[in-house]
């Protein structure tokens, strides 16, 4: 009886902890993202379609704010925060590097902190 009872707790723990990492197939998820312009908006948008398992992706200029659905079983937050960082553009989580940014055209060029 015993035996019964351990291997029935263990099968629920097994199912339990499965369900908890569960990704998102709908993540939404926004960052902000510093750019100027419709050129910056368009590079953006790129950078985060190029991304495996970005479904929408919407940069506001006046906000700074990239909206985007996310897949979380094809990509995560970070590889999106890279890719958008890798095309000159930094984020909240991750600094563009300086070669990256000095490739951004001259009205391109954000005040960085």
């Amino acid at each position: 009886m015993n035996k019964l009872v351990l291997i029935v707790m263990i099968a629920l723990f097994g199912i339990s902890a499965q369900a908890q990492t569960k990704k998102n197939k709908n993540l939404k998820y926004t960052t902000e993202v510093n750019g100027n312009c419709e050129q910056c908006k368009k590079r953006i948008e790129k950078a985060a379609y190029a991304v495996p398992g970005v479904k929408t992706a919407s940069w506001d200029i006046s906000s700074h704010q990239l909206s985007v659905i996310l897949n979380e079983e094809k990509s995560s937050p970070l590889d999106l925060n890279k890719a958008v960082a890798k095309a000159g553009h930094d984020t909240k989580e991750i600094k563009a590097s300086t070669e990256d940014y000095d490739n951004l055209h001259s009205c391109c060029k954000y005040v960085r902190e």
